[in-house]
């Protein structure tokens, strides 16, 4: 029995390979990570490693012992190539490790800018724990911080620099930050927060170069002509799917790994989950890719099940979180731009409810944990109608409430 291999040792990787065990899977389990570290958190590598003597240790996905005691091998990658027709793929090292199904878990990595001056010292973008090693002790020395791009890494390193009284200015060449992921009356919650902390933000802006003196960053050059000093620089401009290797393979690819409903690849005996999966819709033919622990938390497990015997297509509701100083920002659910959208609350807690099609599609929380978890319960179970939502005038927390209530009664 050759087992499952698992390419990725991150969230959806550890994941599967865990659930795998815990499903009863008695086969060899294989789990191949790229970097030389125990398999880790992301998460925290824009904020909580950037604080000075953070330990690498409290981002542990599982404690050493875990993968032994589970029969869980550990092997350095990274792999290089997938030989499909003898079920194997290579390692760095030359050596094969043959599988009887194969998960790709490979994440996604920072997208490249073309831009002059990415070589000087000071430039930085953050993807691994080396990476965030790097860059806290480039904040160690720094002043001025300047953050391209007004994602989520952009606006959570810009909040982890404003913490050790670094001046931070953040370029974004999009009308607003977090504007694919969130909507305008969060965008315009997140910007006054970082304003007021004292962040500059300029919105609609293109840098052209990174400027420097002696190897070493000292300016950024905007399109419109400005000349922003820095002692420091991060690339937040976006992330690409890790598909390089799949499409080496001869997997179908676009904007990641294209999988279907059981997140089979266009080889059966190949998954793909996490960060590097597209998943495509059958009735549209589209597909989207979804960047978030939840998701790669829920598809690895998905994933392990359907091996061990399940036949059910993957469903799951996805959210996501980002802390951001005192700013707690949660949403449950995909922002379209045709939806349409009802705020409740005020400017320092509220929520933004989202309807699609008559019924509630999403909800982004500022500050409003209670109402996050309580669509949350709600999405999991079902899609409520507006007319369900007028009726306890959009009052997320009271739906829920009757929901549970009504489950109650009928056990």
């Amino acid at each position: 029995m050759r087992g499952v291999v698992v390419v990725g040792a991150g969230h959806a990787g550890v994941e599967v390979a865990a659930s795998l065990r815990t499903g009863g899977y008695h086969g060899p389990v294989t789990l191949v990570g790229a970097e030389e570290h125990h398999p880790y958190e992301r998460p925290p590598l824009s904020k909580e490693m950037l604080d000075d003597g953070a330990d690498p240790a409290m981002i542990s996905l599982r404690p050493a012992a875990f993968f032994a005691d589970h029969r869980i091998t550990l092997r350095p990658g990274p792999v290089v190539d997938i030989e499909r027709a003898w079920q194997q793929v290579k390692m760095a090292d030359g050596r094969w490790v043959a599988y009887d199904h194969l998960v790709l878990a490979t994440g996604a990595s920072p997208r490249r800018v073309e831009l002059a001056g990415l070589g000087l010292r000071g430039v930085a973008e953050l993807r691994t724990l080396n990476d965030a090693f790097a860059l806290r002790a480039s904040l160690t020395a720094a002043k001025r911080l300047v953050v391209l791009g007004g994602g989520f890494i952009g606006m959570e390193v810009a909040s982890a620099a404003v913490k050790r009284g670094i001046e931070v200015t953040v370029i974004e060449q999009g009308e607003r930050v977090l504007g694919r992921a969130v909507s305008p009356p969060v965008s315009q919650a997140v910007a006054a927060h970082h304003c007021a902390q004292g962040v500059r933000l300029y919105l609609g802006e293109r840098a052209t170069e990174v400027v420097g003196e002696a190897g070493h960053v000292t300016a950024v050059a905007t399109e419109s002509g400005r000349l922003l000093p820095a002692d420091a620089v991060v690339l937040g401009v976006g992330s690409v799917a890790e598909d390089g290797l799949a499409g080496r393979a001869g997997l179908a690819t676009g904007n990641g790994v294209l999988v279907d409903r059981w997140l089979n690849t266009s080889d059966p005996l190949i998954s793909a989950i996490g960060d590097c999966a597209a998943v495509v819709d059958p009735s549209t033919g589209s597909s989207r890719r979804v960047e978030s622990i939840q998701n790669a938390t829920d598809q690895g497990r998905y994933v392990a099940a359907r091996i061990i015997g399940w036949r059910k297509p993957f469903r799951a509701v996805p959210w996501f979180w980002s802390n951001q100083g005192s700013l707690k920002l949660q949403l449950v659910g995909l922002v379209s731009n045709d939806d349409r959208r009802i705020v409740c609350g005020d400017e320092e807690r509220f929520s933004v409810i989202s309807v699609r099609d008559g019924r509630l599609a999403t909800v982004e929380s500022v500050n409003d944990p209670g109402t996050h978890m309580a669509a949350r319960r709600l999405l999991e179970r079902a899609t409520p109608t507006e007319a369900e939502l007028m009726d306890v005038d959009y009052d997320v927390r009271a739906l829920a409430r009757q929901m549970m209530a009504k489950e109650a009664a009928v056990a």
